[in-house]
């Protein structure tokens, strides 16, 4: 049986843009994949900050920020889909009452692997308390891919994958997210070849 038919699933994967990948909103991106599946995928851009900070973006949204941990932490460019909605990038909060896997926010997208997504103003309102999520990111906008799409872009070339490790997310510094999400495959910038093709 020939493997190339087996669907890859890279949820809880980074995808790396190849030097060669041009296009504005994604290169030099390190996206953080929320779900991949046949039907498509969804992702993060985890290095491109904005110029807006967490506490601009609650001033916008009239809530004030009790997490002087947070205030000065970028928001992040998402990706080029509907760049006017905030995603929050979070680690799992559970209600203590609740079944072993609801969510505490209304809509939230548990991502296998460890994290979750939260498109619902209640996580910034339990962030604005003091509460909430401590290790958050979050991005105006998202990237998708539609059937299909992803696969011939890796089949082009244009990205690597690799497990996402949260460490990069949440402890690396923004500027440095690119690099090391490459030395997760053992490999460093100068290694690539601006040129995607084939031997």
């Amino acid at each position: 049986m020939s493997s190339d038919s087996a669907p890859i699933n890279l949820t809880h994967h980074f995808l790396i843009a190849m030097p060669g990948l041009e296009d504005a909103s994604f290169a030099r991106s390190v996206v953080y994949l929320c779900e991949h599946s046949e039907r498509g995928a969804l992702g993060l851009i985890i290095n491109k900050p904005t110029d807006i900070t967490l506490k601009g973006l609650f001033d916008k949204v009239d809530l004030s920020l009790r997490r002087g941990d947070l205030t000065r932490e970028p928001v992040f460019q998402g990706g080029p889909v509907q760049t006017e909605r905030g995603f929050v990038l979070h680690e799992p909060m559970f209600i203590d009452t609740a079944e072993a896997d609801e969510s505490a926010y209304a809509s939230t997208m548990t991502i296998p692997g460890g994290l979750e997504m939260t498109t619902s103003k209640d996580v910034l309102e339990a962030l604005s308390t003091g509460a909430g999520p401590r290790r958050v990111l979050v991005t105006l906008g998202y990237s998708s891919w539609g059937e299909g799409q992803l696969e011939s872009e890796l089949a082009e070339n244009a990205w690597l994958t690799v497990g996402a490790d949260l460490s990069v997310i949440f402890d690396t510094p923004v500027p440095e997210r690119y690099d090391r999400a490459l030395s997760l495959l053992g490999l460093q910038t100068w290694m690539l070849s601006p040129e995607a093709g084939h031997a």
